[in-house]
């Protein structure tokens, strides 16, 4: 995976980030500029991230928030490439993205 555009990710406190354009809540946000010289940038929520672990436990609280970071990566790279942000496509991009790191744990 290439990232010939810098996209900063910011790790939030908050529980939920409101969206840019439809201010919906969300666990997590890209901003994607319609101009390519503007950089875009990813948001995650993780103020739940204690209330995970007591749930869940540490490793599958992590594991959400790099679910998330995943899918907004997915998100970039449609950007990237000038297609529709598709969701079904995030997610199952996401999925492999995060099987691939497990694999090079």
């Amino acid at each position: 995976m290439e990232f010939p555009v810098r996209v900063v990710i910011y790790l939030k406190t908050d529980y939920q980030l409101k969206t840019r354009d439809t201010r919906e809540l969300a666990s997590a946000t890209f901003f994607a500029p319609y101009d390519k010289t503007v950089e875009p940038y990813i948001r995650i929520a993780t103020g739940d991230y204690e209330e995970l672990v007591s749930e869940r436990g540490k490793n599958d609280a992590l594991w959400a928030i790099l679910r998330s970071m995943a899918h907004e990566i997915i998100h970039y790279q449609q950007w990237l490439e000038d297609k529709e942000m598709d969701e079904k496509e995030a997610e199952n991009g996401s999925e492999e993205l995060l099987d691939s790191y497990y694999r090079f744990l």
